[in-house]
């Protein structure tokens, strides 16, 4: 069965793009047929990827409002790619009275389902309509959090919405887990904040090992490459195989 994981958090700058293109890496290498979903009219994920947002003519703007086949990119460095462009910024209006507006991603995923291991969607960085209806086609949702201090302040928020969506549009919602981003071992305030993250946030799911901040994601990024890729002795490679493995073991 197919699992859909959400990567959110309300916050933005938290390495929720980042996270999504290289966890769909790893997991692609593992021999897992994997999609990435751009759910951001920012569309940093398909800029990431190596696509023009500009220049698409079909993005999942058209899968969830116009109710047509998901648009699919294939074998972009072993994943698929569902694209955004800056036309998904009117979907938030749009979806206001749009009939079933709660399941819209969760029918524009059902027909290829059956074609992917895992599909990682990349929310945007609000608690609006786009997020909400990520996480109603979501079988997990993985909560990156920068290890700051007021990255915390922010997640009362964020599980707030998760446990209204799980309240009722999607019970079966589960929470695989909490991914501390941005980590620098140099300061005092990133050592509090990790240990802050991982006392507040164990009871609500599994805290994966911290990710160092570091300038080599955002340059493999501007190759549209993945970490590995760009600089394969890079020491958060690892850490991003280990949440990967992680990640396939998910019931």
């Amino acid at each position: 069965m197919s699992k859909v994981i959400a990567v959110f958090n309300q916050s933005g700058g938290v390495s929720k793009t980042t996270l999504t293109m290289n966890l769909g890496y790893h997991l692609a290498q593992s021999q897992q047929n994997v999609l990435l979903v751009d759910m951001d009219p920012q569309a940093s994920l398909t800029t990431f990827m190596g696509l023009e947002p500009s220049e698409l003519g079909k993005t999942v703007y058209e899968a969830i409002l116009g109710e047509e086949p998901l648009p699919i990119h294939q074998n972009i460095h072993g994943m698929d790619m569902a694209p955004a462009n800056i036309n998904l910024s009117g979907a938030e209006l749009e979806l206001v009275v749009a009939d079933m507006r709660d399941i819209r991603l969760k029918e524009a995923l059902e027909p290829v389902l059956g074609q992917y291991h895992f599909i990682l969607v990349d929310c945007p960085p609000s608690l609006g309509i786009l997020s909400y209806i990520s996480l109603v086609a979501a079988t997990h949702v993985l909560i990156p959090i920068q290890t700051e201090y007021k990255a915390l302040k922010g997640t009362e928020l964020l599980l707030t919405t998760i446990a209204r969506v799980r309240s009722r549009a999607n019970r079966k919602l589960q929470i695989a887990g909490v991914v501390p981003t941005m980590y620098d071992n140099r300061t005092g305030q990133g050592s509090q904040s990790l240990q802050s993250i991982t006392n507040s946030l164990s009871k609500i799911g599994t805290i994966y090992p911290a990710i160092p901040r570091s300038v080599a994601f955002a340059d493999a990024a501007q190759e549209h490459i993945p970490l590995a890729l760009y600089n394969s002795k890079h020491p958060s490679v690892t850490i991003l195989k280990q949440i990967a493995q992680s990640l396939e073991t998910l019931p």
